[in-house]
């Protein structure tokens, strides 16, 4: 005597299989959605806490949202209006920031920042964490020809193996003199996976190096996913869901 098998299985196996599907793809959507979000509510909230102390009370967002519309601004007084102005000291941060970029430019400015880095170059513990940061904000923010801006492909380890790499900028000083001026020698480095803030400072002929047309950030995504994601590609973002 033979059984059949019940026909509900199959359909919700496959109810099943859609659903997870579904959670996953809505998964990979919502999560960088979500953590961008809340890193932008946590820093400006971060940034406000510091702020806000140098700012008069008398002449913070809430105390004059209270003096122009008729509210009490005693906060213990029931007709007080509370306001939520998180993220209001990050644009008073921004301004500031950009009037100390303005006035550090001009001869006033220098001339001030050139006694205040001498006064720190003076004091021995303060002028190693003053230099340090000082470096990696210069690294970090810099506009000048030292940032990266082109990814590029180089042979390494060996001939026929091909390695994601940033070209930075030709070989200047001692470094250019000893490799003749023969050949055109860029300063090339080559980030390690899954950890692309570690890897391999070299200098190569230009010749040696195949520029790529795709962006800093998508060829840092590539390393950082150790090609499993390759940028802008749906294949890929498919391929994550994929029972």
């Amino acid at each position: 005597m033979t059984t059949r098998a019940p026909t509900e299985l199959p359909s919700n196996r496959s109810l099943l299989g859609r659903m997870r599907n579904n959670f996953l793809t809505g998964l990979v959507v919502i999560a960088p959605i979500a953590l961008t979000l809340w890193l932008i509510w946590t820093v400006a909230g971060w940034v406000d806490s510091w702020v806000w102390p140098f700012v008069p009370t008398a002449y913070q967002p809430e105390a004059l949202l209270n003096l122009w519309f008729g509210g009490n601004v005693d906060p213990a007084s029931p007709d007080h209006i509370t306001l939520n102005v998180r993220g209001f000291g990050v644009i008073l941060f921004l301004v500031f920031t950009i009037i100390v970029g303005w006035v550090a430019k001009g001869l006033i400015g220098r001339s001030f920042l050139r006694w205040g880095e001498n006064l720190v170059d003076r004091t021995p513990v303060v002028r190693s964490v003053y230099n340090g940061v000082k470096q990696i904000a210069e690294t970090v923010f810099s506009q000048s020809e030292s940032n990266f801006d082109t990814a590029c492909l180089i042979e390494y380890p060996r001939k026929g193996v091909y390695a994601l790499a940033f070209l930075s900028s030709r070989a200047k000083g001692e470094i250019a003199r000893v490799l003749g001026p023969e050949k055109d020698f860029v300063t090339v480095f080559m980030a390690t996976t899954p950890n692309p803030t570690t890897g391999f400072l070299m200098y190569l002929p230009r010749s040696e190096i195949i520029v790529l047309d795709m962006s800093i950030e998508d060829a840092a995504k590539l390393i950082i996913s150790a090609g499993l994601v390759y940028p802008g590609d749906k294949a890929a973002v498919e391929a994550l869901v994929k029972p």
